[in-house]
């Protein structure tokens, strides 16, 4: 019994067109955007938090600060590169003749 992988093509939309699943709206990018910046917000505030915490003892274990430190800064660090992606995007656009 062999598998034809070309058959399973014929459910694919049609190049240009895309499905959405039922019941999604889409969020767009911006509203994305917003969600990351809120989300990368929360991150450091726990961060700074538990810095506090492990400097006037009240955290009982400091590996706790240690895994909220580097989410924060890994979190940090993708903000940044999406950044650089954008900005070096739109250059690359605007650089496009008309």
């Amino acid at each position: 019994m062999s598998i034809n992988p070309i058959s399973s093509l014929g459910a694919l939309p049609p190049v240009g067109q895309t499905q959405r699943a039922a019941g999604t709206q889409g969020a767009g990018f911006g509203e994305a955007v917003t969600q990351g910046l809120d989300r990368l917000d929360q991150l450091q505030k726990v961060s700074d938090t538990k810095a506090v915490e492990a400097v006037t003892g009240q955290l009982s274990d400091v590996h706790d600060y240690t895994i909220a430190a580097n989410q924060a800064a890994v979190a940090t660090q993708l903000t940044v590169a999406v950044r650089n992606k954008a900005v070096e995007a739109f250059t690359e656009i605007m650089r496009m003749p008309v």
